[in-house]
């Protein structure tokens, strides 16, 4: 599926079997989702969902109708990237020994990143930000030997004023 990455965000109700629904949904029609992230709200009995799927426009603008069809699906909204605040974590385990753990301490340090874990062959690092940053100390790690990693996807949300200007009708947050 050619295009780019595009982040739309769900709220759905809070009910067993809506996750499998969805993911149903992408996969009868044949579209790929590069992430999702959920979550509980601030609605009681409701969950938020940011998905980000890859396509051309029509591809995701198919996705959005064929979300908005679903019983359980309450609200849909495209992100765009200018109006997008987006974070990503990551839980990487990567090789430590004692003639290395001060060199990736330092990277850990420069990236405001936390060592939440320390064994004698291993450190488990906590990082936080944007794709761009979670990749960029994944690559630096590798080079000691990344045995697990784990990573959220993306989850996003709409800048705050651009979320008024949106309520007031000023602008759309597409």
């Amino acid at each position: 599926m050619a295009g780019h990455e595009s982040t739309i965000v769900a709220m759905v109700r809070d009910r067993p079997g809506v996750l499998n629904r969805i993911s149903s949904m992408f996969r009868r029609r044949n579209f790929n989702i590069v992430s999702l992230a959920v979550g509980q709200s601030e609605q009681p009995g409701m969950s938020r969902m940011a998905f980000v799927v890859n396509g051309d426009d029509a591809t995701v603008d198919q996705v959005i109708k064929q979300l908005r069809k679903l019983i359980d699906v309450a609200t849909v909204s495209p992100i765009s990237e200018e109006t997008m605040i987006s974070r990503e974590l990551a839980l990487i385990r990567v090789n430590a020994n004692a003639s290395n753990r001060a060199e990736i301490t330092q990277i850990v340090e420069i990236y405001r990143a936390h060592i939440v874990d320390v064994a004698p062959d291993s450190l488990i690092v906590e990082v936080t930000g944007d794709e761009d940053k979670v990749q960029s100390l994944k690559n630096l790690l590798s080079t000691f030997g990344i045995t697990e990693m784990i990573r959220t996807g993306r989850v996003a949300m709409v800048r705050g004023m651009a979320q008024v200007a949106s309520q007031n009708g000023r602008t759309d947050i597409t």
